[in-house]
């Protein structure tokens, strides 16, 4: 059963509105198909100025489809596309360069035989820049994603990290209002990823739309505004993160837990936990770890209390899922 977005979006109608009425990007009804393979169904989705809207899906779901139609890459089959109010068709005769950055999945755009400087250069003159505020552009964006040191070295030299951030540089030379992002931080160790967040974040508080296409689930929280969850090229959700988490069936825990001067009574320790939820076992040689499944509204503070009342020590617990994760996990593993 297909779950039921959270907004509803009305029709995109004419094209008199003034263009602050509208989302920095309103997609209704969007489709494509390959061959036999409908990627994309009856998609409807807006991202407002400012706002950081996270695109969730397994592999195959449409996310990449969707945002090389709202790139101008790809054409869709039918549905409409408005940025700020231009309709799609128009908008990519005109004004998409200056619209629109995109960080793209599997970026082979980039010229690997000169260097990072030479390309966001090459780029900027591209977009109008003259040479010496193309250059200065150039290091100032280098400079946001850390490879200022690499500047004049090959993009041939660069890491798979390193070239990932330099189209994140690239996206962001021009300042667009709207950035199309496509697994930017695929690949990224840790610092990496969170350098380009940070950058990110910074754009959108600066009043950037951004559509941020992930597989790094927990990354959106405190991140992303909203999300919406794409499975099998429609809209299985759509709403804030909280929302999308609320979805999730249980909260689920590892404990590993010890009684004191005798085995764990699975009977006692469960009646104790009561209508907080279910303990179960796992299948570690030394029999002390369980899962913790809570039921809504349960808290995990509470259900703690209650083993150890029991007699039982808690000597560690960490989340089993996040929320996030329990979240899409429960959403994508439903029948559409």
């Amino acid at each position: 059963m297909v779950v039921p977005t959270t907004t509803e979006q009305q029709p995109i109608r004419g094209s008199s509105m003034d263009a602050e009425r509208w989302p920095a990007i309103a997609i209704r009804g969007l489709s494509r198909r390959f061959g036999t393979n409908e990627a994309l169904r009856g998609v409807s989705m807006d991202v407002e100025a400012g706002e950081i809207h996270a695109l969730l899906g397994r592999n195959g779901a449409g996310k990449t489809t969707l945002i090389r139609a709202l790139a101008g890459l790809v054409d869709p089959d039918g549905g409409e596309i408005r940025i700020f109010g231009t309709e799609r068709s128009e908008l990519i005769q005109r004004r998409a360069k200056e619209l629109i950055g995109l960080v793209p999945s599997g970026d082979r755009t980039l010229y690997l035989r000169i260097s990072g400087l030479e390309n966001l250069t090459f780029f900027g003159r591209l977009h109008g820049l003259r040479l010496r505020a193309a250059t200065d552009r150039a290091w100032a964006c280098l400079r946001q994603v850390d490879l200022e040191e690499a500047a004049r070295r090959p993009v041939s030299g660069y890491s798979h990290g390193m070239q990932k951030r330099l189209s994140v540089a690239r996206a962001l030379l021009m300042s667009p209002p709207v950035l199309l992002v496509d697994e930017a931080t695929h690949d990224l160790d840790p610092q990496a990823a969170r350098t380009v967040r940070d950058l990110i974040a910074e754009r959108s508080a600066a009043g950037t739309a951004v559509l941020w296409a992930t597989q790094r689930i927990d990354e959106i929280r405190g991140f992303a505004r909203r999300v919406t969850l794409l499975d099998q090229g429609a809209v299985r959700f759509s709403g804030t993160v909280p929302q999308f988490m609320s979805r999730a069936t249980a909260q689920r825990h590892l404990l590993r837990l010890r009684a004191r001067g005798k085995e764990i009574d699975l009977g006692g320790a469960s009646a104790a936990i009561g209508s907080l939820g279910n303990l179960a076992p796992t299948r570690d040689p030394d029999g002390e770890h369980y899962v913790l499944a809570l039921r809504e509204q349960a808290t995990l503070g509470e259900a703690v209390a209650r083993l150890v009342t029991s007699g039982l020590d808690v000597l560690s617990c960490r989340e089993e899922r996040s929320g996030i994760e329990e979240a899409f996990l429960t959403m994508t593993e439903t029948e559409s």
